[in-house]
């Protein structure tokens, strides 16, 4: 059920960078309202909130709204603010997130340094922010389209009147490097959680899909040291932009054009090989992988990831790092 972006409003955490921030910056270019919903802003977010102010003539709104997703008093607060200034909200994009950062990081264990994660709290922060967030951002959408706050201005979902929610899952929901376990399982589940929810669209008219982007140029990578030594010369990188034009598309097309999963009958099956591209119906349960090529990532006899715009081609040597801290001695046991 296809969603016309304009006089629409879109929730999107994470909006201050990246994949999220592109993907905000092309809804108000389509008149569609957005809250950004960050810790913070990044200059070139800051100044694209400016430009869509309420006192400004853009025909699209935006807002910001100070939000750690870590506090669910806070996704709160985001959807009230979403009804305070625009009505309601019709498309939520929980799609902040962290890729396993030494602050919260299966290989540095809580209460050892430089994990911050205490052993008393029993919970990983990338795991409250991967996972968490996103479920319960999901469950706080599913109310408030079924429960608008003022419904003469906006009427509860129906298949006729429908809505949209869009994650942001990895070509890790797939692939299993050891340098980020934790990161790993939250975007399978994420996958595992957007299928769940592909009833919706047709009972509710609620949309729930998720792109699976490959190695994307967001400060994810650019602005960390730690991961940035791990690009190879010759990786290839696939635009925030790209991903988000993606998302829209989701949001609001019937059909989208992708590349085959087929494997050719050269007995491959890794999926570095593909057929040609072909037109695909959206549907709730969606799962779309963003890289050098846009494919449907399947539920069941699912190639792989294809090489290109995937691939990170040093990270052999922070595999070479996590085995030798473990054959150190030592690791993960308090001096």
């Amino acid at each position: 059920m296809a969603l016309e972006l304009a006089g629409k409003t879109a929730i999107v955490t994470g909006a201050g960078s990246g994949i999220n921030l592109a993907f905000a910056c092309l809804l108000l270019s389509r008149q569609c309202n957005v809250v950004f919903a960050d810790l913070a802003l990044r200059p070139e977010a800051e100044e694209l909130v400016a430009k869509h102010a309420s006192s400004s003539k853009a025909p699209a709104k935006a807002v910001f709204q100070k939000t750690d997703v870590r506090n669910w008093a806070e996704l709160e607060e985001m959807f009230n603010v979403a009804d305070r200034v625009f009505g309601g909200a019709d498309i939520v994009c929980p799609g902040a997130g962290v890729y396993e950062p030494p602050w919260s990081n299966f290989w540095d264990p809580p209460g050892m340094p430089p994990s911050k994660d205490s052993p008393r709290d029993n919970h990983y922060a990338v795991l409250d922010i991967n996972l968490t967030h996103p479920i319960r951002t999901a469950q706080l959408a599913i109310a408030h389209f079924l429960n608008p706050k003022d419904p003469s201005q906006r009427a509860p979902v129906s298949p006729s009147n429908p809505r949209s929610i869009v994650f942001i899952s990895s070509i890790a929901g797939q692939v299993t490097p050891i340098v980020a376990p934790i990161y790993n399982a939250t975007k399978h589940a994420i996958n595992g959680f957007v299928r769940s929810l592909a009833p919706l669209e047709a009972e509710l008219g609620i949309r729930v899909t998720a792109v699976a982007p490959g190695v994307i140029k967001t400060p994810l990578w650019t602005d960390n040291p730690e991961k940035w030594r791990l690009i190879g010369e010759n990786d290839e990188w696939v635009t925030p932009e790209f991903v988000a034009e993606r998302m829209v598309d989701l949001v609001e097309k019937g059909e989208i054009e992708v590349q085959s999963s087929s494997v050719p009958s050269t007995g491959l099956s890794s999926g570095d090989e593909r057929d040609g591209a072909k037109m695909v119906k959206v549907k709730g349960g969606f799962i779309l992988e963003v890289s050098r090529r846009v494919r449907v990532v399947e539920q069941f006899n699912d190639p792989g990831p294809s090489r290109e715009g995937n691939m990170v081609t040093q990270m052999s040597v922070a595999d070479r790092e996590i085995f030798d801290r473990l054959k150190g001695g030592g690791w993960g046991v308090k001096s």
